[in-house]
């Protein structure tokens, strides 16, 4: 396992597009193509090396659309449908399906430590925006509004069922899949992207980072890690090729009430922000998806209990 003690956001070095633009840019060897846009409450980039692959920008961008509204909870789509339609359940599609399978996978893995059905939490603490871009709180909750929602926490009343079929068992029970769905998005991206015979991109959303095979000189791609400490500034950089980068940190996303700053990693059993001595985490494999979860679950657990299911998953981990 890689081990160093500096992270922060992954960026990739050269891209520097206008949001929501086409832009062509000149990188080591000759030009790129990049499509940008503002999807998942974030920052997504996807950049090609060769003007044969720029119609498949577009299709990437529909692709984000699509499942911005199919998983966001607030956009009318099937995870609406499914906090909405509780004990009814919800027929919902092959995508969508597996993210749930994937995602309780996890939640088992951790004994709940990561929970689909924190989202109670995260809108009592002001981490749920709605269509406009509001959030649904702007001050601390008080103790007595986290107990209530922490009983509202519990995975296992999510069940799944053949056809498709996802169901909640318990009234008020909402379910998030945000500390998997970027990373599924990603491989989806990347799927999309190689079956049109792509051979170099890079695919951004926020923090995380997919590079289909190397730079079209053979090269391996270079992946920014910026400073936690000095949002400015970048205190290393990785060499990858065909893989996943992706980071989770207590320092890119907060709210703050009084002076104080919460981040948005909450402990699914007391409700606060959990306390870690990690700082952020990086992780490096083949998935995006099982690097998304890994990334917070790694967060939670810390360094030295997080080895046994890096090493499940066969992923690598930079800890600071």
């Amino acid at each position: 396992m890689v081990k160093k003690r500096i992270i922060q956001i992954l960026i990739v070095l050269f891209i520097l597009a206008p949001l929501v633009a086409l832009a062509i840019l000149w990188g080591n060897n000759g030009k790129t193509y990049t499509r940008d846009g503002y999807y998942f409450d974030t920052y997504v980039s996807i950049t090609v090396y060769s003007m044969k692959d720029l119609d498949l920008l577009e299709g990437c961008m529909e692709m984000c659309e699509k499942y911005d509204n199919s998983l966001g909870r607030l956009n009318l789509g099937e995870m609406t449908m499914i906090n909405q339609q509780a004990y009814a359940g919800v027929d919902v599609s092959d995508d969508t399906y597996y993210l749930f399978e994937r995602a309780l996978e996890f939640c088992d893995e951790t004994n709940g430590a990561v929970d689909i059905t924190i989202a109670p939490l995260l809108d009592i603490w002001g981490f749920t925006h709605d269509a406009k871009g509001n959030t649904l709180t702007d001050r601390k909750p008080s103790d007595l509004e986290i107990r209530q929602a922490l009983k509202k926490v519990n995975y296992k009343k999510v069940k799944l069922y053949e056809g498709n079929r996802v169901k909640i068992n318990e009234s008020g029970v909402q379910v998030d899949l945000g500390f998997i769905a970027k990373g599924f998005v990603a491989d989806k991206l990347k799927e999309y992207l190689v079956e049109n015979n792509v051979e170099s991109a890079i695919i951004s959303l926020g923090g995380n980072v997919v590079v289909i095979g190397s730079k079209p000189d053979g090269s391996d791609y270079k992946i920014g890690i910026k400073d936690p400490d000095n949002p400015e500034g970048i205190i290393d950089s990785i060499s990858v090729s065909n893989k996943s980068v992706v980071t989770s940190g207590t320092y890119e996303r907060f709210v703050e009430y009084d002076g104080v700053k919460y981040h948005h990693i909450l402990n699914t059993n007391n409700g606060y922000p959990v306390k870690t001595d990690v700082k952020s985490v990086t992780i490096i494999s083949d998935s995006s998806l099982e690097g998304d979860a890994l990334s917070t679950i790694c967060l939670i657990l810390g360094e030295e209990k997080s080895k046994d299911i890096l090493e499940k998953y066969n992923a690598q981990a930079i800890f600071y």
